[in-house]
């Protein structure tokens, strides 16, 4: 156990007869670590994305409920009445009446 600790200690699986197969473990194990990485900074990527487009959807429903609101206060009869003040129009006075048109006489 203790000559296997100073064996890797002082590098010397590296240098050996065989250490053909240790540097491709090595290697191989460095590629791995390389693509974790990146696969975790694509993932962290993502994340913070996801989490700009919720905030633009959050903005944009408060921006359609603002709007929606206004709309809904424009359409108010008050307003158009007094909107239409302005320009010389009033309501009318006298109830609408419907108009019946009898079908087959020319």
């Amino acid at each position: 156990m203790k000559k296997s600790f100073y064996h890797i200690i002082k590098g010397t699986f590296l240098v050996s007869d065989d250490a053909f197969k240790n540097w491709r473990f090595i290697i191989f194990l460095s590629v791995l670590a390389l693509v974790m990485i990146a696969s975790s900074h694509q993932a962290d990527k993502k994340v913070h994305e996801i989490a700009n487009l919720n905030n633009e959807v959050k903005e944009l429903k408060s921006e359609y409920v603002d709007v929606r609101m206004q709309l809904m206060r424009a359409k108010m009869e008050t307003r158009i009445i007094n909107a239409m003040e302005s320009r010389g129009l009033f309501p009318s006075e006298i109830p609408p009446q419907k108009i019946i048109i009898k079908k087959g006489t020319k």
